[in-house]
């Protein structure tokens, strides 16, 4: 059944990464209404913290749907990112450290400098700092998103250094909250949760290719996870870890191979529902009272420069060093105003910012909605830039020429 869908791997992903990046935009917008709607908003809040059972962890207390949504459904959302983590980097574009360079070190950039530029706004505020990693993520469906509206205008290699940018980057995500966003750890469900992976682990080298028996651990993993104080999305990337995977270099994919197959079997439900209900559920922001005064607020903005200055600088200068020290080339056929064009779009946050923003400041509603309004505002402003900027760039048949020109004269 996976040999008939015969398109490439890659070719269904920015296919359904684009279409989803659409869904989610749609879906932030609808939040943003139901938000500001009176006789409405009450509703749409107090369903998100509507009790809805049981008790899992006693931290937490009586399960909520904004919990479900965010500690539960998100890590179906991690175990998709830590498949494709595992598969660009056995089988993918970053099998090999000639691959791996530049993104690699672009997206390295692209957290750093973000981060920099966040804690020189808004790190001497008290109580602030904590939020550094917020402007450090890539929104990767909302991103291919903008390029999917573009179309011929983006040449495919943009959107494949785009995409392999984004996964790092979700990688350095991944690290990022399992090192600095972690609780107090209950060490009896982290040594639950240490057995469990060992078990899954033990399935792998055992050269088992059934995914019932990861899945059904999966689920114990992600409850002694949620019950330890690390944050339960990462059971998710965890399981991906364990998940066995064919080698298909050959090939857009393997129909034997569990990975694939899971992979597969996720990524409708991630960029159709998952992604889209965060979305929904976290971005409703109620302006009453509000005045764009609040922009000027040391949060809001250390987060919106972090994602609109510090993503392009990082980028777009990572890529420009590379290139002229010959540790990488660009992308090909790309000219430099698409380059740029691209690092702006990758200062649109969204998903990985409002959740580690969640993770930054629990419990304090009104730091929460700073948040929600720094995020939306930087990611808003680098779409609309990026889009501009990629729309009105010369078109490729002129560019083929500038770059054949530019290489001769090298």
């Amino acid at each position: 059944m996976l040999q008939r869908r015969a398109r490439s791997t890659l070719r269904q992903f920015l296919h359904s990464e684009a279409a989803g990046g659409i869904i989610l935009m749609i879906a932030a917008a609808a939040a943003m209404l139901v938000a500001n709607l009176p006789g409405v908003a009450e509703s749409y809040f107090h369903a998100l913290h509507a009790v809805t059972g049981p008790v899992i962890s006693r931290k937490y207390g009586p399960m909520t749907l904004h919990l479900w949504i965010n500690d539960a459904a998100m890590a179906l959302f991690f175990l998709l990112v830590g498949l494709e983590i595992k598969r660009e980097f056995v089988d993918g574009r970053l099998a090999s450290w000639d691959r791996r360079r530049l993104p690699v070190v672009a997206a390295a950039a692209g957290m750093a400098v973000p981060a920099a530029i966040f804690l020189l706004a808004a790190g001497g505020q008290p109580g602030i700092a904590n939020g550094w990693a917020i402007p450090a993520a890539t929104d990767i469906a909302f991103a291919i998103g903008v390029l999917a509206i573009l179309g011929k205008r983006a040449p495919t290699s943009l959107k494949l250094f785009l995409t392999t940018v984004a996964i790092v980057d979700d990688l350095g995500a991944v690290v990022i909250i399992a090192l600095f966003y972690t609780a107090k750890l209950d060490l009896t469900a982290l040594a639950g949760a240490a057995a469990v992976l060992a078990a899954m682990v033990a399935l792998n080298r055992a050269g088992v290719k059934k995914l019932t028996p990861f899945l059904l651990l999966a689920c114990l993993l992600w409850i002694f996870v949620f019950r330890s104080g690390v944050h339960a999305t990462v059971a998710g990337v965890l399981t991906a870890l364990t998940i066995p995977i064919t080698r298909s270099p050959a090939a857009p994919d393997d129909a034997q191979s569990p990975l694939h197959r899971l992979e597969h079997g996720l990524h409708p439900w991630s960029a159709f529902v998952i992604v889209p209900l965060f979305g929904f559920a976290n971005a409703g922001v109620s302006l009453a009272g509000m005045t764009p005064a609040i922009l000027l607020k040391p949060l809001p903005l250390g987060i919106a420069l972090g994602l609109f200055l510090g993503k392009q600088i990082g980028i777009f200068a990572c890529v420009w060093i590379a290139d002229r020290t010959g540790f990488a080339k660009r992308p090909g056929w790309a000219s430099w105003l698409q380059v740029y064009g691209v690092a702006l779009l990758a200062g649109i946050g969204f998903t990985m910012s409002l959740f580690i923003g969640g993770l930054a400041f629990p419990g304090d509603a009104l730091l929460a909605d700073e948040v929600k309004v720094g995020v939306l505002a930087g990611s808003v402003l680098s779409a609309v830039a990026g889009y501009l900027v990629l729309r009105f760039a010369p078109p490729r048949r002129v560019l083929a020429v500038r770059l054949i020109a530019e290489r001769q004269a090298r």
